[in-house]
């Protein structure tokens, strides 16, 4: 049988460098990034989907497709490790024994690449990340036996990246599904 996973768009920042949330962006189709990026988690199989707002959270919740579970990150200014901590929390409410993390900056992220993830992390992965071009990306998928040693690490906005390197993580190339640039503009 396989678990249950959560899905976790992490949607909270000011967008600083790109003049603005990123939770308010769209693509060049008018798709909202925040609804793109929940619908790739729930048509890869998670459920719940959890989107974590912050900055002009009132704002992009209206962007938040109806079915996705919202949830501010009041804290959000701190960093991504506040998006993080309060999407990990969410989770655990949920009795998802995994969670599939995502960004809303990856307008390109593609559903066969969270499938990807999910499917290579076998009830003994309990950490798995993509790859693309051989760098480190998203989703990563984090098991509920990291997620209060991974929560009590986080500092700042550097997210889970020192944890995953510091612990046994399944790296799933996904080079061929594209998808993992981040857009900072």
């Amino acid at each position: 049988m396989a678990r249950q996973v959560a899905g976790a768009v992490l949607a909270a920042g000011a967008g600083r460098r790109a003049g603005g949330p990123k939770a308010l962006r769209r693509k060049a189709d008018g798709t909202p990034w925040v609804e793109h990026a929940a619908s790739v988690l729930r048509e890869a199989g998670c459920d719940p989907v959890i989107v974590v707002l912050g900055a002009q959270a009132f704002d992009a919740e209206l962007l938040v497709p109806d079915w996705a579970d919202t949830v501010v990150a009041w804290d959000w200014s701190d960093g991504q490790a506040a998006s993080l901590r309060t999407v990990v929390e969410r989770a655990a409410e949920s009795g998802a024994e995994a969670l599939l993390v995502t960004l809303v900056d990856l307008p390109g992220q593609t559903v066969e690449a969270a499938r990807r993830v999910i499917d290579a992390a076998e009830d003994d992965v309990l950490l798995a990340r993509a790859t693309f071009d051989g760098a480190p990306g998203h989703p990563v998928l984090i098991s509920k036996e990291h997620w209060v040693p991974m929560v009590a690490s986080l500092t700042g906005d550097s997210g889970a990246r020192d944890y995953l390197a510091a612990h046994e993580t399944l790296m799933v190339d996904c080079t061929d599904l594209a998808g993992g640039t981040d857009v900072d503009d």
